[in-house]
């Protein structure tokens, strides 16, 4: 038997980590297109090891991040990866925020998180001095990761194991042979793949890796660049640990929010800004087939249409620096535009239907001898290894 992985970030790896131990003795490929693994969201996002707090009760993101937590940090402690248990403050500022954040207390409850507490302004305080806060709910499960170093520990496992990772190898034709297939994999010199069972974990292209394989998926990846900036080390005391407001439902993403890193420092962000290049880590960076998919996408513009305040608001933010200080002002009043420089950039991988609506949650397209990943968002990270066994779980062959 042979089962091919395309797509290695922590989601392939994860996926190719639960295919070897449930079928040992097949022949286990994994190919990715960059150099390293893991060179897209799995390493441009937070470093967060999410616990569950957000996600509507019954979802797979809920059940599927609960064992995920669990499994990786077991795993960061096995392999000593820098990792840190530190705990989240979720905030409101004003006390119009106070019902939407008594709601996502009992969600959390609902989900099963351990320890949650509801804080005074003063018990906030006493965990995170500098907040702007009349009510706050403390996530003592929360944490922060290295996830490069939990990429390269899961390479080098399955490298161990017998799997065949290949970098730099991009598909570039996926053909139905039979009950099988022919995957043809671009790079220095063409190469020729067979495989019983394909998983395509394709991420920012999860909807072109199924339509290379003869799918006609419903949704599109739209790219919305996240942009971050750092606290610079002499006002680093302003942030202890983890500060995140709280989510506002009229709206499609979280919000600005500070986190301190794995490996020291700390980050302030994301914005969301539509991007013209599904890998354009830069504030212009365009490509051409990129901008042509999200531009003609129907979904798109029923999209802003939707959230046309929040769409100009987000603009600004990235355009100005001033702008942006203003929101993280709102949990942390004594930041200035002098204590931040411009941090990382990363890229989400949005799934959108044709109505404009966003996928919440994991989409997964089964066929005989396939199965392609179409959205995995966050906490695509913190669950890779419970979203691998879900997805070993669906290999018949």
């Amino acid at each position: 038997m042979r089962i091919l992985v395309i797509g290695g970030g922590l989601v392939g790896l994860g996926a190719a980590r639960a295919l070897r131990a449930r079928f040992p003795r097949a022949a286990l490929t994994l190919v990715d297109k960059e150099p390293a693994f893991g060179a897209h969201q799995s390493t441009h996002n937070s470093g967060v090891l999410h616990s569950g707090l957000y996600y509507k009760p019954g979802s797979a993101r809920a059940r599927l991040v609960r064992r995920g937590l669990a499994q990786i940090t077991e795993y960061c402690a096995a392999k000593g990866i820098v990792h840190d248990i530190c705990g989240k403050l979720v905030v409101a500022a004003t006390e119009d925020e106070i019902p939407r954040l008594q709601a996502l207390f009992e969600r959390g409850q609902q989900n099963g998180l351990k320890g949650l507490r509801w804080l005074s302004a003063a018990e906030a305080r006493e965990i995170e001095p500098h907040v702007r806060v009349v009510a706050a709910v403390h996530v003592p499960e929360e944490g922060i990761v290295d996830y490069r170093g939990v990429v390269d520990a899961l390479a080098a496992d399955l490298r161990a194991d017998g799997a065949e990772l290949m970098a730099s190898a991009p598909a570039t034709r996926i053909i139905r042979d039979g009950a099988g297939w022919r995957v043809f994999i671009g790079g220095a010199a063409e190469r020729e793949l067979s495989a019983d069972f394909i998983v395509t974990c394709g991420g920012l292209h999860s909807d072109r890796l199924a339509t290379l394989a003869g799918e006609r998926p419903a949704t599109r990846i739209v790219g919305f660049r996240g942009e971050y900036f750092v606290i610079k080390p002499e006002r680093e005391h302003l942030v202890k640990g983890l500060i995140y407001p709280v989510p506002d439902p009229q709206f499609p993403f979280l919000g600005v929010h500070f986190t301190r890193l794995a490996r020291g420092g700390v980050e302030c962000g994301p914005n969301a800004v539509l991007a013209l290049d599904r890998e354009g880590y830069r504030r212009w960076a365009f490509n051409a087939r990129d901008a042509a998919s999200a531009l003609a996408f129907p979904g798109l513009w029923r999209f802003v249409s939707r959230y046309v305040r929040t769409t100009v608001y987000e603009l600004k933010r990235s355009l100005s620096k001033e702008v942006f200080v203003q929101s993280l002002q709102r949990l942390v009043p004594d930041i200035t535009a002098d204590d931040i420089a411009p941090g990382p950039v990363g890229v989400r991988a949005q799934a959108m239907r044709p109505d404009g609506s966003l996928v919440d949650d994991f989409d997964f397209l089964e066929r005989p001898g396939a199965l392609h990943v179409l959205n995995a968002p966050s906490p695509a990270a913190t669950a890779c290894l419970a979203i691998g066994e879900e997805i070993a779980a669906r290999v018949v062959v």
